[in-house]
């Protein structure tokens, strides 16, 4: 769980990286966001706001909004700071097609539009561990982050292409 502290209705980002981060990129991403958070304001009210890294692979942002809300500039300068990030260590963090698996200790990522075949292939099954990057409030993040494949969204990639017994 993320900071029991916040509400659980609190505004979450998740941003995948297309590998993995080193630990040296972690430390200073980490960094960059504990700064990021403690100057991130909307309309000059502090956000009661963190940032970190999980996995070597996962950047997450996270607003309490019961203090005071996101808004769009701020978003703008989330979505800013990402992309700085991103050209700063030369990884993809905006890209949807990605989805990260957990394979015993590692987690490995792909192409959704791969999915049918690694579901054919016996590489994943219905129970195979899935990031859900949708969720979007510190709620659905404790409840449903790590799910079994069978009970996320990309399911739906398999059983649109067949009728699974």
């Amino acid at each position: 769980m993320m900071n029991p502290d916040f509400h659980p209705q609190s505004r979450l980002w998740l941003y995948l990286s297309n590998r993995r981060l080193t630990d040296a990129e972690v430390n200073e991403i980490n960094i960059s966001l504990i700064n990021f958070c403690n100057e991130w304001t909307a309309h000059g009210s502090q956000l009661r706001s963190r940032g970190d890294v999980l996995h070597h692979r996962f950047i997450r942002l996270m607003v309490d909004q019961t203090a005071a809300g996101a808004s769009g500039c701020s978003i703008d300068k989330s979505v800013h700071f990402i992309q700085q990030i991103e050209i700063k260590y030369g990884v993809e963090l905006f890209n949807r097609m990605i989805f990260a698996r957990r394979e015993k200790e590692q987690i490995l990522t792909g192409n959704l539009n791969e999915i049918p075949k690694l579901f054919d292939e016996g590489i994943i099954n219905p129970e195979t561990i899935v990031f859900d990057t949708l969720v979007n409030s510190k709620k659905d993040f404790d409840d449903r982050f790590e799910i079994p494949l069978s009970k996320s969204w990309m399911f739906r990639r398999i059983k649109g292409e067949r009728i699974l017994l």
